[in-house]
This record gives structure tokens, sequence and C-alpha cells, in this order.
């Protein structure tokens, strides 16, 4: 890990949301070197996230966390490690906007939940979503699910970074 202290890649000085969003993608790469496991790199990357939206980037982000494919019911998603208020413990695939994501592979940015339809709300003050698809070897392994206070809280831009994201977690986990 060199001199860095872990603590410290939580720390995200306010720069342009392209800075802060490839400084996530920085900090998860050097986290995940030489660690495989799951449970352990989506905790900080979650962490990361969460961090870098709510202090670096002053985006109200009420949600940050992963579901995982579940190991075993293939037809759902399972709650994996996140930050932010208790969460639907389950969601089938193919509903809301974690299940639309699961189901097509395909990014799914939402900029006002109300007009999503089928919308899931684990919280009620959601306002906008993002749901980036988890996939290694073409087989879904997750999602990435990022919730805001605010319409429009997840930009164009962000796609580029979490889709790095997503392949660099594709890349280091052993699900």
């Amino acid at each position: 890990m060199g001199h860095m202290h872990d603590a410290e890649y939580s720390n995200f000085d306010s720069g342009s949301r392209a800075e802060v969003l490839q400084m996530v993608n920085d900090s998860y790469s050097a986290l995940a070197d030489h660690q495989d496991n799951w449970v352990a790199n989506l905790a900080n990357c979650s962490s990361l996230l969460w961090h870098a939206y709510n202090e670096g980037l002053k985006v109200p982000v009420n949600w940050c966390g992963f579901y995982v494919v579940d190991p075993k019911n293939d037809d759902q998603l399972i709650l994996g490690p996140f930050m932010g208020k208790v969460a639907c413990q389950t969601i089938k695939i193919g509903n809301g906007v974690c299940g639309t994501a699961a189901n097509t592979k395909v990014i799914q940015r939402v900029p006002d939940v109300t007009k999503f339809p089928g919308h899931i709300a684990c919280d009620g003050d959601t306002k906008s979503e993002i749901v980036v698809p988890i996939i290694q070897d073409n087989v879904l392994k997750g999602v990435l699910d990022m919730d805001c206070l605010e319409n429009n809280g997840f930009h164009q831009e962000d796609i580029r970074y979490l889709e790095n994201l997503s392949d660099s977690i594709a890349r280091s986990c052993q699900f």
C-alpha cells in the first residue's frame, strides 16, 4: 500500500467532477491491488463513492452500494456492501432500476425516479438514481446502485467513470 494510510483514500479535495471520479477509480485500483475478496472490495468501493459524491462533489447521495446475483437464486439480486439507510434485501431481476440494469446489462441513469416505470422506492426521499451492471466474462455478477436526494444527481459524464470502475471491480473480485 506504500506510505498512504487506507483512510486517506477517502479524502477528496474538491476538483472537477472528472478529477474526483478519476480519483475514485485510482483509489479503488490501489485498494483492490492484491485483494480479490468481493465483500472487502465492494465495501471499500461504497465508501469511496459515498465520500467522493457527498464531500468531493457536494452531491447528496443518500445510498450507495451493491447488489450481487443471489447464489441461492439467480433470478434475484441480494443486498451487498453499502453505505446509507437499511435497504431492500432482494430485488427480482427485471424489476425496478437495479433489476432492469441487471436484466439488460446496460447502465440505467434515471434523472427522476418518479418517471421510471416500476421504480422500487427503498427510500422515499430518493429523487434520482444510477445503476451500473458488473459483468465478469460476459456473466452478470451484480450491480452498483447509487441514489441521490436531488433530481439529475448523476450526469452523463459520470457514466464513463462508473463503467471503468465496474470493469475494475469485475477484474479484481472473486465472486
